[in-house]
């Protein structure tokens, strides 16, 4: 989790600083749930493009571990209904198969590959603890998921990964100021070491959308800074 505040707080100063102009609450609010965003969909791409590199490297095994890290405080375990639709979500994950007290988790194949597993006893018999699953060809089914008996209807759930709520830097107006209210307020959900990240996106686009191009020159700046940190 990440403080609204502090973000706001840091925003303002290197605004200030640069002699930028002021970013309102409301346009704070807007621009934060903008930023959030944008990296969380960050996210996805950079693990698509680390699970497509085929050199198994220590660094590659590392960037899949610390974003599935950071997706970690948006992700939840839930029923799959009659083994075959996925609930209500943003993006899902792993789907697992309940025998006796352990959840066990299903691999994802093609049809062809299915029925290679399905129509050959010895085979098959992998199953009880190693189940498959297809995307399903049925109307209104999302999968079929399948184990030494069979097609599998119980017992079915998957990783559910949901967008970040909407975060709010809540405020009470007193003698004509913006007054920081904690009790109103909604912290990101991003994890910690995006504070920097939150920082600079905000920036950016806060000099684009308001038509403050000096405020986007400072974000640059300071990515490219980053950078060159990051390099050394």
């Amino acid at each position: 989790m990440i403080s609204i505040d502090t973000v706001y707080q840091r925003v303002l100063a290197l605004a200030n600083k640069e002699q930028r102009g002021y970013i309102t609450p409301l346009e704070y609010n807007l621009l934060a749930n903008q930023a959030q965003q944008l990296i969380f969909e960050q996210y996805f791409y950079d693990l698509d493009i680390s699970k497509q590199i085929t050199t198994d490297t220590t660094s590659t095994s590392d960037m899949v571990e610390l974003i599935e890290n950071k997706l970690t405080s948006f992700t939840t375990i839930q029923d799959v209904d009659n083994g075959t639709d996925y609930p209500d979500n943003y993006r899902t994950g792993s789907v697992y198969v309940l025998v006796g007290t352990v959840n066990h988790e299903a691999k994802l194949v093609d049809t062809n590959e299915a029925k290679y597993y399905l129509y050959s006893q010895f085979h098959r018999r992998g199953l009880f603890r190693n189940p498959i699953y297809i995307k399903s060809s049925i109307s209104g089914s999302d999968i079929e998921v399948y184990n030494h008996e069979g097609l599998v209807t119980n017992g079915v759930t998957c990783e559910v990964i949901s967008r970040p709520e909407k975060v709010e830097w809540g405020y009470d107006v007193i003698n004509e100021k913006a007054l920081y209210n904690a009790s109103r307020s909604v912290n990101y959900q991003l994890h910690e070491s995006e504070e920097t990240e939150l920082v600079y996106k905000i920036l950016a686009l806060a000099g684009i959308i308001i038509n403050k191009p000096g405020l986007a020159q400072t974000a640059v700046g300071l990515d490219s800074s980053k950078i060159q940190q990051e390099k050394q």
